[in-house]
């Protein structure tokens, strides 16, 4: 049996597509086509994709909201499974549960008119939350996983189970399915009592103090590089422990590469101005790693996630 004839039987006539451009799905708004691509509409759909891949010996790649991601010019080999759609329902009191398709400002948006506190923060936070949990989002000096109760997971053969926070392995832009493979479903938030307007307010001062300091207005993928951590590295006196401070300390900021360029407004960004191909992209990183490395001895190591094949 052929993949579309398995995807059809499995989810309906149409609902697998060939060779879809994917620049247009990411904030990057660069790379190649997906060879396979199924837009899925709920968590049993995932499941379900999940497990026909395995049977067809088909890899796999998520693509949530598109951002903090780097496709390659030459695209993605495989399935590339784009979860869509999403629910978001009071457990309890205390507990929120979303599943991985909702946008992060779809679950503040959800919460705040619900009064429910504690994700309101998080106002203008690209992509989803199984992208959040994937790479446990940080803002403001605190990680989305120090929000999190329990989450359910699929493994790449479909198989689903419930984790505990504790078994997350959660760490800075850190969680364990960078190492298992496994694929968010949900995810359950803690929260207490708030009054909406307050949490209104919050939210709104969130996304102007992002508009005021990122430069929103051009496409990217957010942050490039993780922050320096104390304990594992060395920042000389007198240097923020910020890769953006480092970036442009290094003389950087403004430095093109083809289309891409690093942020005039945010050292730790690299914008695309409309032309800008993935190897570019890649190259600028690398010379802000090279850069940074020479001049302060600092390793930037980077939060994004390359997607393909990069030579």
């Amino acid at each position: 049996m052929t993949i579309v004839e398995a995807f059809r039987d499995r989810l309906g006539p149409d609902r697998l597509q060939a060779n879809v451009p994917l620049a247009p799905l990411t904030t990057f708004s660069v790379g190649g086509p997906a060879e396979w691509l199924i837009e899925t509409r709920n968590s049993d759909e995932i499941v379900t994709a999940l497990k026909l891949a395995h049977e067809l010996g088909v890899p796999v790649t998520i693509l949530g909201g598109g951002s903090n991601v780097l496709v390659a010019d030459s695209g993605v080999r495989g399935l590339v499974v784009r979860p869509r759609g999403g629910h978001i329902q009071r457990v309890e009191q205390t507990r929120v549960r979303a599943d991985a398709a909702v946008t992060i400002n779809g679950l503040v948006r959800w919460t705040v008119i619900h009064g429910a506190a504690g994700l309101e923060a998080w106002a203008g936070t690209p992509g989803t939350v199984g992208g959040a949990i994937f790479g446990n989002a940080h803002f403001g000096g605190r990680l989305i996983g120090e929000l999190v109760i329990d989450v359910r997971l699929a493994s790449r053969t479909g198989a689903t189970t419930d984790v505990p926070v504790s078994a997350m392995a959660f760490g800075y832009d850190r969680s364990r399915l960078q190492d298992s493979g496994e694929v968010l479903l949900s995810a359950v938030f803690r929260v207490t009592p708030g009054d909406p307007a307050a949490l209104r307010a919050t939210a709104k001062a969130s996304l102007a103090f992002r508009k005021r300091t990122q430069p929103l207005e051009s496409p990217s993928a957010g942050c490039i590089f993780q922050n320096p951590q104390p304990g594992r590295d060395v920042v000389p006196d007198g240097i923020p422990w910020s890769a953006g401070a480092l970036v442009d300390r290094a003389g950087l900021k403004g430095t093109a590469i083809g289309g891409a360029r690093v942020s005039p407004a945010h050292g730790n960004f690299i914008v695309n101005e409309g032309r800008a191909t993935a190897a570019e992209i890649r190259q600028l990183i690398r010379r802000c790693q090279a850069a940074v490395r020479e001049r302060f001895g600092v390793e930037l190591r980077e939060e994004i996630v390359y997607l393909g094949r990069f030579d």
